[in-house]
């Protein structure tokens, strides 16, 4: 793992509570006043920033990227942590200048320009990590929206702990009015420690399985990608202290590069609110406490620490709020995330085809959602994740963004059941959802949508490259927990089962689409003639009324008529023959998978009696406890019903009671009187 110099730290490991916002005012002097709505004030007499500061070496993550200066060849992982003396650092720059290339793919050239005017100082033994790395490694990232979304994982990941929102939006720099991007969470935020550890490298304390997040680089790579600098803030409290803590770090390429510092440096400031007392403090020390403040005025958007604490504000008893700012330019220096196409959506910069200047054949694919994705982020955000809690909202530039589940854009379903194997044992269970588009066949849009872990990691992946429209307008979604994704969560390992898992996929379509093409008009091009009948095991019991269209009972030749192709490719009609009985489509069996056809259709594509008997068995089990099932609600609402009746009726002689406590009342004052 790789270390990375975090500037003013400490290792608190509290947990989170409810508090009110705190926000620190100037006062007289260059002194912090607590707001007059606290009992008990605190005021910090704060000194003059100076830029020279001391920080605590972490060697926790270990890498042989870059080595100290007298760094023996010996075992990295076998040195211990030891301190640096970094007082000669220094930060001569400008006020919060711009990076040096503002083009992201062209901005690794660290040195262009910029000599290295500090020197580090390091004891024996002592690793670090020079600034380049920060752009070498946002490069996982070839896509934009890829490193939003990872943005957006660390804040799904924390839905168990009482998140409720993320909110994704463009704000404008308060420096220098350029665009920058926002994105907040109402989570339970981070301590001082927790923020360290978001800053370094390679280190990851999600332990839950279901986490999307789990190698400790998504941060610093997504952030990187988008833009040059990221500021952060977060408040976090302690339910048993009652103790608030509120963080503020700045990983800025720009502060490194512009500085000429040979190693990464993360100036960070916290504060802790103690509830008890009205106390607000900061922490690890007044004198370390300005001297990182001071790089935080310099090459921040907030040019005053009233500025800073003021975004605490609408974050609330706990959250975090990550602002990158000095976004990226492309090629065409124009800025890669484009916020003024779309006031509701924030796009990435390129051409886009005029819809209404395209043939209606073209227009339709390019308004499709496997083109819009590419450029739009509220659609892609909209299948990023299969499933959404119903506690949990994305809102995009102040609208939610709606989720869509991409089985809902599909017509003549099956569900395919495929268990992955390796070495003699099953990886896990996949249930792939297949069907037409409805669009087809006017789309050419075709592929599986695969996700790990809930999160989409690859959109519409073409396994087959169609010929003679072979394959056109299938779509497959299905979850694949048994293989790993790559780190930019864009891809997965190219492992053995990943090939297989390709290979059956390909297969699975070439089936779906050789037995369904006919119904959405394509030409069929093969004649198929099934002679052989499967009949239902002696030991299976059939419900009375249930039609399983995957056994033949009898022995019916079936014939698939050829009709002649239009000037569209698709057939003017399309005619299907049976001796005896008639049914739309036609199936073949393959072994291992158990099809479902629009909810009903059931074929077991066996090796062996033996294995379809077993399926057969299961499939029966599972109606017989729907129908209990089915029952059972019938039972309960019927139950509901007449428990409303029986309310009804208590609600009614309750007010006759009372009419009639009310006239024996009366009565008996008239006889009083």
């Amino acid at each position: 793992m790789i270390s990375t110099e975090i500037v003013d730290l400490s290792s608190d490991d509290e947990e989170g509570s409810n508090l009110k916002a705190v926000k620190l005012e100037p006062g007289v002097g260059g002194a912090v006043v607590l707001p007059k709505e606290h009992v008990k004030k605190n005021i910090i007499k704060l000194e003059k920033p100076n830029t020279e500061f001391v920080s605590q070496g972490f060697d926790e993550n270990r890498s042989p990227n870059v080595w100290s200066a007298g760094q023996s060849s010996s075992s990295i992982l076998d040195q211990v942590p030891s301190p640096a003396d970094d007082s000669g650092l220094t930060s001569p720059s400008p006020l919060c200048p711009a990076p040096v290339c503002r083009q992201f793919w062209k901005a690794g050239n660290y040195n262009d320009g910029v000599p290295s005017n500090v020197t580090v100082q390091s004891s024996k033994g002592h690793l670090h990590v020079h600034p380049m790395f920060l752009h070498s490694n946002a490069t996982s990232h070839k896509w934009a929206f890829g490193a939003v979304a990872e943005l957006l994982d660390n804040v799904v990941d924390e839905i168990p702990n009482g998140a409720t929102f993320v909110n994704v939006d463009k704000i404008l720099n308060a420096r220098d009015g350029s665009p920058a991007l926002l994105i907040q969470d109402d989570g339970g935020g981070m301590d001082p420690e927790a923020m360290r550890r978001c800053m370094s490298f390679g280190f990851s304390d999600k332990s839950s399985k279901s986490a999307i997040g789990q190698y400790g680089n998504g941060f610093k790579t997504s952030t990187m990608r988008l833009g040059a600098d990221v500021i952060v803030f977060s408040r976090h409290v302690n339910n048993r202290s009652r103790v608030s803590t509120q963080s503020i770090g700045l990983l800025s390429y720009t502060f490194l590069t512009r500085s000429g510092y040979n190693r990464i440096v993360v100036p960070m400031v916290d504060y802790e609110y103690h509830t008890s007392s009205g106390k607000m403090e900061i922490l690890h020390g007044r004198e370390r406490c300005m001297s990182n403040l001071s790089i935080l005025l310099q090459w921040s958007p907030y040019s005053s620490e009233s500025e800073l604490l003021k975004q605490f504000d609408d974050i609330g008893s706990h959250g975090t709020k990550v602002i990158i700012f000095n976004l990226w330019y492309n090629g065409d220096g124009r800025m890669e995330l484009d916020f003024d196409t779309d006031p509701e959506d924030i796009c990435i910069d390129r051409d886009i085809k005029k819809i209404d200047a395209l043939p209606a054949s073209k227009a339709i694919n390019e308004q499709h959602i496997a083109n819009r994705l590419q450029y739009s982020l509220r659609e892609y955000l909209s299948i990023l994740y299969l499933r959404m809690s119903e506690n949990f909202k994305i809102v995009l530039r102040g609208r939610v963004v709606l989720h869509r589940n991409l089985a809902d854009d599909l017509k003549y379903l099956e569900y395919i059941l495929y268990k992955p194997q390796s070495g003699g044992h099953v990886e896990g269970v996949v249930v792939t959802t297949i069907g037409f588009l409805k669009e087809a066949p006017d789309v050419n849009i075709h592929g599986f949508n695969v996700y790990h872990k809930n999160r989409l990691i690859l959109p519409f992946w073409r396994v087959v490259s169609y010929s003679d429209s072979r394959g056109r307008g299938v779509v497959g979604i299905l979850e694949a927990n048994f293989i790993e994704p790559t780190h930019n969560k864009q891809d997965f390992e190219r492992t053995s089962l990943f090939q297989k898992l390709e290979a059956r996929l390909k297969d699975m379509t070439w089936e779906y689409w050789d037995y369904h093409c006919g119904l959405v008009g394509y030409r069929v091009k093969k004649q198929l003639r099934v002679t052989a009948a499967y009949q239902t095991p002696s030991n299976i019991t059939v419900p009375a009324g249930t039609e399983h269209p995957h056994m033949l009972k009898q022995c019916f030749p079936v014939t698939v008529t050829e009709a002649n192709e239009t000037a569209h490719g698709r057939p003017e009609q399309f005619t299907l023959e049976t001796r005896g009985k008639s049914r739309e489509g036609v199936c073949l069996k393959r072994k291992a998978d158990v099809l479902i056809e629009d909810g009903q259709s059931v074929r077991a594509y066996q090796q062996s009696n033996q294995q379809a008997i077993v399926l057969l068995e299961e499939n029966t089990k599972l109606r017989a406890k729907c129908s209990e099932y089915e029952k059972r609600e019938e039972e309960l609402n019927l139950k509901a019903t007449w428990l409303r009746r029986d309310i009804q009726e208590v609600e009614h002689e309750i007010l006759r009671l009372l009419d009639e406590l009310k006239y024996l009342e009366a009565v008996k004052v008239e006889g009083t009187l």
